[in-house]
């Protein structure tokens, strides 16, 4: 009998025991297959790629461990209330009992996801890591048409409505945002919230089609579980800042359609948590108690004097030390600079331009924005406005003291994090190319013309690309020759290196000859020339490039000798990867280079 032996029926090892098909996965838990992929969507379990799989390459594999963990959660007896609920709500219509048919219908069986929060994401941070996803599908049920009798419900299309603008408030009160690029898809935006980069994409403000070919099923489970997550998040930044949750709206601005300023403005407010009242009997009450505390400031600080004059290594030492200084102090240099981006600038927005998301970056960046419409905080005939956004080549009425930009020049400020020139996004002219913040032209190896200028654009805005004045006419002429002397200099020892290079060649050449019992004429070295050819430069100068070359490639071939299989595959699909690198920028040079040329033929 083979020593690894096992009779039929027998527990399994390996991968066979590991590892389970979902059909078989379906059976053990004794629920419908849909059921059985709401469960694993929830819960975050996803299929596995065993090395091998023992019931063949074209079935589902779950892991064991995982389909025990489905086994034993609360959930499936929910989803199986919820089954037979539908079937006696069925059967009460069918008996035509239409009483007890209310009376269930009324009080279906719930569930809640609070436990799973908890359970897949044990701290913020983790949650917060894991948001993407969230954020994109939040902002996509957004904006779909909230319209009855649709495979989306309305009361779900606006609870994505308020998770979505609560969490945008966040960002811009706490100006945490930090980069924005318009694309076809929609409008991407990355945030920085508590060390953690955020990227979600936002769809444009067109009308939303609901298709057949999308399985809206699935996408409302994921949905289910990210309004959860939300909710959750939105709780915790809100509280981290001392603002209640859930927000309190003005009832005039919710019913314009106005939910993201009427956030701003809550958030502006003074709310903190556990407190309803308004920000003026706050106050009225912090003006009444400043006398009855200030006796105890003055204790607290001459206590926390006295602490700094005891040893640092005697218990309690730093016990009643004054409080960390104020948040806006403990902020980066990155967050200092997006808050005072747009500072002392006025914006009003026109009834053509993408109104929400400008109304999402301008005030996290530290400008003031109003719209045209019912609601707005000032009217376009303010004088103190600097710029307004317009996508119309005319106007009504042309104010002077203002200046009428593109909505693109507040998107491409924002990524250059400074004030863009305006003149380039005048109304009716075709703006600048509009460059991806998400892309390293350095890694890619190809720097748009654009990107160049906003380079020396924020060299000057941060005073490094700008003329001497400290330089006199004397120090000037000193520069000046000394410059001129490093160049001669470097001259000089280029034109030795090719002489030298020559020699070396004549040299090689006359042993060859020698060597092949050729004769030739003893040349001494008074008769040789003292100044080289230009075309007998260029051939040296051919050859060494071509030696150089040749000896590269020599010592690659043979490095690729000593290499493994796996290394040399490795290589080979490093330089596969700088082949097609090397394709894309010469591509884009050729379309800017044509580009150009068609622009140039029709100036002219």
């Amino acid at each position: 009998m083979p020593k690894h032996y096992r009779p039929a029926g027998k527990k399994k090892e390996g991968n066979a025991a590991k590892y389970i098909t979902r059909t078989k996965a379906v059976k053990y838990l004794q629920i419908s297959l849909a059921t059985f992929r709401k469960l694993c969507i929830l819960k975050g379990v996803f299929p596995r790629d065993p090395k091998k799989k023992v019931e063949g390459n074209h079935k589902t594999y779950y892991h064991m461990k995982d389909i025990a963990f489905l086994a034993h959660d609360p959930l499936i007896e929910k989803f199986r209330e919820i089954k037979v609920h539908r079937k006696k709500v069925k059967k009460a219509f069918a008996k035509k009992n239409k009483d007890l048919a209310d009376r269930l219908l009324n009080r279906p069986p719930t569930y809640k996801l609070d436990r799973l929060i908890l359970e897949r994401y044990p701290t913020f941070v983790d949650a917060l890591r894991d948001l993407d996803d969230c954020l994109t599908m939040v902002h996509l049920f957004a904006a779909l048409p909230a319209v009855e009798g649709e495979r989306v419900q309305v009361q779900r299309i606006h609870n994505c409505r308020r998770l979505s603008h609560e969490w945008q408030a966040y960002i811009s009160r706490t100006h945490s945002l930090r980069k924005t690029f318009i694309s076809v898809k929609g409008i991407y935006y990355q945030a920085e919230v508590q060390g953690q980069k955020i990227t979600w994409l936002t769809p444009h403000a067109l009308q939303q089609v609901l298709t057949d070919d999308v399985d809206f099923n699935v996408m409302l489970t994921f949905l289910e579980f990210y309004e959860t997550l939300l909710g959750f998040i939105n709780f915790k930044l809100y509280h981290s800042i001392n603002v209640n949750y859930p927000p309190v709206l003005d009832p005039r601005l919710e019913a314009l359609a106005s939910e993201l300023y009427a956030l701003c403005r809550y958030m502006s407010s003074g709310r903190v948590p556990g407190n309803s009242e308004p920000a003026g009997l706050i106050e009225d009450k912090e003006d009444e108690d400043n006398k009855e505390s200030s006796k105890t400031d003055e204790s607290e600080l001459r206590l926390a004097q006295l602490q700094h004059q005891l040893p640092t290594n005697e218990p309690g030492a730093l016990m009643h030390l004054v409080q960390e200084s104020t948040a806006a102090d403990a902020d980066d240099a990155d967050a200092k600079e997006c808050r005072s981006l747009f500072k002392n600038l006025k914006f009003y927005l026109s009834r053509e331009v993408p109104r929400e998301s400008l109304l999402f970056i301008i005030p996290a960046f530290g400008g003031t924005v109003s719209w045209e419409g019912e609601g707005a905080p000032f009217d376009e005939t303010d004088e103190d406005i600097t710029h307004q956004i317009v996508d119309r080549p005319t106007q009504s009425h042309v104010f002077l003291s203002r200046e009428y930009v593109q909505p693109q020049w507040i998107y491409d400020c924002v990524n250059a994090r400074i004030i863009l020139p305006t003149e380039g996004y005048i109304v009716g002219r075709v703006p600048p190319p509009h460059l991806s913040p998400f892309v390293d032209n350095d890694a890619e190896g190809y720097i748009p013309e654009y990107a160049e200028t906003i380079k020396r654009l924020q060299a000057a805005a941060q005073s490094q690309v700008l003329p001497l004045p400290s330089l006199g006419d004397e120090d000037m002429e000193n520069s000046l020759v000394e410059a001129i002397i490093d160049r001669s200099e470097s001259n000089e020892i280029a034109d030795k290196k090719r002489k030298l290079e020559m020699l070396e060649k004549q040299y090689h050449d006359e042993l060859r000859m020698e060597y092949e019992g050729k004769t030739f004429s003893n040349r001494t070295a008074d008769n040789q020339p003292d100044v080289v050819d230009k075309s007998d430069t260029k051939e040296a100068d051919d050859h060494m490039e071509d030696s150089h070359k040749q000896a590269e490639k020599d010592a690659a071939d043979i490095s690729k000798t000593l290499m493994s299989r796996k290394q040399r595959g490795l290589l080979q699909a490093i330089e596969i990867n700088q082949e097609r690198k090397k394709d894309k920028v010469n591509l884009l040079k050729k379309r800017k280079k044509n580009a150009d040329s068609s622009a140039s033929a029709k100036g002219r």
